[in-house]
């Protein structure tokens, strides 16, 4: 039996992961150059407690279920994960009414651990909080992780145990036969399914219009300062201030890699492609984050981003099957806690699957050599971490390779980039690169490490320099070879350099 996944977000990856324990031809179909290209590679990065959504909703029990998973299973993946805990503040007796309102929604949900706490509780937790701050809904089992590296790790499992992942692959319509989708038609040839699964994030909707069904997703931008690791600490804790009914607000909390992220804001636009930042925006992200902590400093940025969300006007997940034509199963308006809510949407689309093939006198079974975990890849800063810098030694006397750094401001070196460009999951660009291993994620941006990650690439992958993108598609890093160039009024014996090097 064949199953076609489209979209290598969170989502599709984890679904790919989960259906990868049985015995389908499962082949999970991206538009971009690489896996966690859209929404996964630009959010906050924060799996939420669950007290936020009504028990009732599908963002409220995939989230609540979700949440506890996610120890073994990063454990599993080898992703970076912590348990941080958040904390949402509150200025003054209206706001203590709605942490209490939230905190009793949140154990009905069946969350434990949730407290309301006065201003020294809050203030021993937290130092550096606005001083004004009087109150807190602390919800420990909140953390952080890397978004696109629970992708990456979801798609690599998902490719060991026997799924395809084909990258630049863009869904142009489906194949429906006799009221029946039967596969897709993409830029790169047709290809055959007895079920597609759209979980495309912001292009959903278009997808699920190719059968007929009627969806609006609303593109939502989030604007984000991300601070140099010098200010990782100022905070503990998730920090969120009072929510509105537009967002969560603007946050302020640490990175699983040590950074300090402040941010999103909140604008609804109209164009899915718009990944700009502005300084008005970015300016209100500032506010935003100085009231919850003053202290916030004005420099230390090393990066501005923003990250889109696909919302619909219900505020809800939609999770079914097409209303009007078989064998397609619809993921719409998977905002956030979508990365929250990932394992459990995943085994809810299985379970989903399964009744599907039962229905129609069909069976899968599942594998008996199912790998349910990810190699370790040597990383220097783990071992930095953990305060075992001399065992890397080890590491260097097995291959040399790893004793070469590469990346001076994440420590990254030569061996661990060979490793990303070999993964299940290929890194084939830059910014692959820096998703599998943070180099060039540092102070410098790249500045140092940039041509030498390029150099490697084009060495590994046995393409000429000028080949090399930082993202796919027309985002090439060279322009020419220096002897290609044509300089008026100067003779070719003046020339300076080496013909083959690049600029």
């Amino acid at each position: 039996m064949q199953i076609i996944i489209i979209g290598a977000g969170v989502i599709g990856a984890a679904i790919a992961r989960e259906l990868s324990r049985y015995d389908i031809d499962i082949k999970l179909l991206e538009k971009e150059p690489d896996v966690a290209d859209g929404t996964s590679k630009a959010n906050s990065g924060i799996i939420h407690a669950g007290y936020n959504a009504d028990a009732n909703t599908l963002k409220g029990t995939m989230n609540v279920k979700s949440n506890p998973t996610y120890d073994q299973l990063c454990e599993d993946l080898k992703v970076p994960f912590k348990r941080n805990g958040s904390l949402v503040v509150g200025f003054n007796d209206e706001d203590l009414k709605k942490l209490k309102v939230k905190k009793e929604n949140g154990e009905k949900n069946g969350i434990e651990g949730l407290e309301i706490l006065n201003r020294e509780e809050l203030f021993k937790k937290e130092p550096n909080i606005n001083k004004k701050a009087q109150y807190a809904l602390y919800a420990p089992s909140a953390g952080i992780i890397s978004p696109y590296e629970l992708t990456i790790g979801y798609a690599d499992n998902a490719v060991r145990n026997g799924a395809e992942v084909l990258l630049n692959t863009e869904v142009e319509d489906l194949i429906i036969k006799e009221g029946k989708v039967t596969g897709v038609i993409t830029n790169r040839g047709n290809y055959q399914a007895d079920l597609v699964i759209n979980s495309a994030g912001l292009y959903s909707d278009k997808v699920a219009k190719m059968a007929g069904d009627k969806f609006e997703i609303t593109p939502r931008k989030g604007e984000y300062h991300l601070f140099d690791k010098v200010h990782g600490d100022l905070v503990n804790n998730t920090l969120f201030p009072m929510p509105t009914e537009k967002s969560k607000g603007i946050l302020v909390l640490p990175t699983v890699h040590g950074n300090l992220l402040i941010g999103p804001n909140a604008n609804i636009i109209d164009d899915k492609n718009d990944f700009s930042t502005t300084s008005d925006g970015l300016e209100k992200v500032f506010e935003g984050a100085k009231k919850l902590v003053p202290s916030v400093p004005e420099d230390g940025i090393i990066t501005s981003f923003s990250g889109l969300r696909a919302s619909l006007p219900s505020n809800d997940f939609h999770i079914g099957f097409s209303e009007n034509k078989k064998a397609l199963i619809n993921l719409v308006g998977i905002q956030s806690p979508g990365l929250s809510s990932a394992p459990a949407i995943a085994e809810k689309i299985t379970e989903m699957v399964n009744q599907y093939f039962k229905n129609n006198n069909m069976e899968i079974k599942l594998k008996d050599d199912f790998i349910e975990n990810n190699p370790s890849y040597p990383h220097y800063h783990r071992y930095e971490e953990n305060d075992e810098v001399e065992k890397w030694q080890n590491v260097v006397e097995k291959n040399e390779d790893y004793g070469e750094i590469i990346c001076r401001c994440e420590h990254v070196s030569r061996g661990e980039i060979i490793d990303a460009i070999h993964r299940p999951v290929p890194a084939r660009t830059i910014d692959a690169i820096k998703r599998r291993t943070r180099a060039s994620s540092g102070r410098c941006q790249a500045g140092f490490c940039g041509p030498r990650i390029l150099n490697i690439l084009s060495n590994q992958l046995d393409i000429d320099p000028l080949e090399v993108t930082k993202k796919g598609r027309d985002s090439k890093i060279l322009k020419a070879k220096s002897k290609e160039l044509i300089i008026k009024d100067i003779n070719e014996e003046d020339n300076v350099g080496d013909k083959n090097e690049s600029i």
